[in-house]
């Protein structure tokens, strides 16, 4: 698969897409819900302010919450639900500099596993790839990565974890950093042979005591890598002996789950994340946060919170 330079990014991050699964309401006396679709949509990054709802592709009913961005926050992947007991489908979305979404772009051929929708997605820096993560029925894990224009796909499998929480492109579009079973940071080698996910990465943070890795992200010069530890940010270069340096220590409510997803935006600078219905931006030169309420047009408040990319 060929790679292109990363797209450029346009300074700090000025739109937010969010993605929703539908809702789910069961009728009085029923054990069958009827799903409420929700579309994913484009929010101001500052202020949380909904800009425009994101039109689904055919045969897409609703988003679900899968959702990454390129380093250009212009350019986003989301993924679609089809129905109930469905596959999902994959499209492409470009926003134009005043943050309206152009026309879906379906990733041809490409699904999710049916009743088994994945773990993580990452769009490569060149917009031309997804990456993505999926248990393996049986026991096991799976990463893919496809090409968005054809659906030509490669896969690698391992049974020596059976959960892929983070997935991360590197700037050179050939690596991609996981998170093992949310205990171990590694990074796979796109252009070794074979299809051993465990014989093509290489071990780059190794368990430590009770520490929940959930997220991962590359800097923009490809030599470091961003990870949440709980609720902490901490940067590790890549280099052989080299010790990790903290960043930022999030405060979440006592409600919070113990893992932090996050999305980092093209500058490698700022880190956004969500709980409940608010974003919450953290500066990582400083360690400063702000926070504020996701506005959204449909269903506001109603079924679970959206996730987020920039």
């Amino acid at each position: 698969m060929t790679t292109r330079p990363p797209l450029s990014p346009t300074g700090p991050p000025r739109f937010v897409v969010t993605a929703r699964v539908p809702i789910a309401y069961f009728p009085e006396n029923s054990k069958t819900a009827i799903q409420t679709p929700v579309p994913p949509a484009v929010h101001d990054a500052t202020t949380g302010a909904f800009i425009a709802d994101i039109r689904l592709p055919e045969g897409v009913r609703s988003s679900w919450q899968l959702v990454a961005a390129a380093p250009d926050n212009r350019t986003f992947l989301l993924s679609g639900w089809t129905g109930p007991h469905s596959a999902l489908r994959f499209f492409r979305v470009r926003l134009s500099e005043d943050g309206r979404p152009g026309e879906p772009e379906l990733v041809p051929g490409f699904e999710g596993e049916g009743n088994n929708p994945g773990t993580a997605l990452a769009l490569s820096p060149d917009a031309t790839r997804l990456a993505h993560a999926a248990p393996v029925l049986g026991g096991g894990a799976k990463v893919t990565v496809v090409e968005l224009a054809t659906g030509a796909r490669r896969d690698w499998t391992t049974r020596a974890f059976s959960m892929v929480l983070g997935l991360a492109w590197a700037p050179d579009g050939q690596r991609l950093a996981l998170v093992a079973g949310g205990r171990e940071v590694s990074v796979l080698d796109t252009t070794l042979p074979g299809s051993d996910l465990l014989a093509a990465t290489r071990l780059v943070k190794p368990r430590k005591g009770l520490h929940l890795l959930e997220s991962v992200a590359f800097t923009p010069e490809g030599d470091a890598l961003v990870y949440s530890a709980n609720h902490t940010i901490e940067r590790l270069p890549l280099h052989e002996g080299a010790a990790p340096e903290v960043l930022a220590k999030v405060t979440l409510p006592r409600d919070a789950s113990l893992g932090l997803r996050f999305s980092l935006d093209g500058t490698g600078r700022y880190l956004l994340h969500t709980h409940g219905w608010r974003f919450h931006r953290v500066d990582l030169h400083d360690g400063s946060a702000i926070s504020m309420p996701i506005e959204v047009a449909a269903h506001p408040g109603e079924g679970m919170p959206p996730t987020a990319a920039w």
